[in-house]
């Protein structure tokens, strides 16, 4: 049987269009993505479902799901996508990266879940590939930047500067981050009235997880200032693990340590989100291992849960 006469109507653009709506979770921001108006993502999808012969979405749910069908498909499709982007990334740049050095900075809460993954790839990519990681926060890293000492980093936004570009890579919602025998762990969500002034672990107030707290109305001032305060998210998420408190923070933030002893608790009554930036120099060039960088960081931000 020739199935490349059968399939031969459905191509890359159909296959990327279902990954992007399954990474993004709407027509309208895969399509953003996409760089393509909604309608057109909409009407490819449709000539997919007709040379498919079903529905690859359940358009009665908002946003739409995809069915049982489309999964499967994404399923046994996604390691060939990934494939591909890895081929393509490496025919861009071809040797130019392979034996380059790069100097990240990062936000501490970022490096596990997030920048992490997209070294590794790389290293596998690259070997001869030599990296540093610098963790600080936004303002110092964005300093790096500038100057020079950092090729490339992932932080919140930093005070506007015209030798920074700064673009949204990821957002993820604040929560309630507690041990697991804490009395609101097996909860499906919490109020902020039910959460003990005591039992909270604030950060550094330079950091931009405790200044977007700080600045947040709907968080009760009792909140804004805990009994004890860290230095960082690491230190942060080692005391909640040790039973000493709680803390307000961005989901992916738990990713840090992804410790099964650690829960993140959605709040009902706190529309809060943090916001992670891709930090560049705007008059410069970036390197060739930064640019592999940049391209493989988005492909795995659009993958995680925001």
């Amino acid at each position: 049987m020739n199935l490349g006469a059968i399939f031969v109507n459905i191509n890359l653009r159909h296959i990327r269009a279902l990954h992007a709506i399954w990474t993004h979770g709407t027509f309208a921001r895969a399509a953003q993505e996409m760089g393509v108006v909604p309608s057109a993502l909409t009407e490819t999808i449709r000539h997919f479902e007709a040379e498919a012969g079903g529905l690859l979405f359940d358009r009665s749910q908002r946003p739409p799901a995809p069915t049982a069908l489309a999964l499967t498909f994404l399923q046994e499709t996604a390691p060939l996508i990934e494939g591909l982007d890895r081929a393509l990334l490496r025919l861009r740049t071809g040797g130019e990266a392979a034996q380059g050095f790069l100097t990240i900075g990062c936000t501490p809460s970022a490096i596990s879940g997030l920048v992490a993954p997209v070294l590794g790839h790389m290293r596998r990519s690259h070997p001869g590939l030599r990296i540093r990681v610098h963790d600080d926060i936004a303002e110092h890293l964005a300093r790096g930047v500038v100057e020079g000492e950092l090729d490339i980093a992932v932080a919140g936004r930093a005070l506007h500067s015209d030798d920074l570009r700064q673009t949204e890579i990821l957002r993820d919602p604040f929560g309630l981050a507690c041990a697991v025998g804490h009395r609101l762990a097996g909860r499906e969500s919490a109020g902020l009235q039910e959460i003990d002034p005591a039992e909270v672990i604030v950060l550094d107030p330079g950091t931009g997880t405790q200044q977007l707290l700080a600045t947040c109305q709907a968080v009760p001032a009792a909140l804004r200032n805990g009994a004890i305060e860290a230095h960082s998210t690491v230190s942060q998420l080692c005391m909640i693990r040790a039973g000493l408190g709680v803390a307000l923070l961005p989901r992916n933030a738990l990713m840090v340590f992804g410790d099964p002893s650690l829960r993140f608790v959605p709040l009902h009554d706190l529309d809060l989100w943090r916001v992670l930036y891709l930090l560049a120099p705007a008059r410069r060039r970036l390197s060739a291992p930064a640019r592999v960088f940049v391209d493989a960081l988005k492909v795995a931000a659009g993958r995680m849960p925001g």
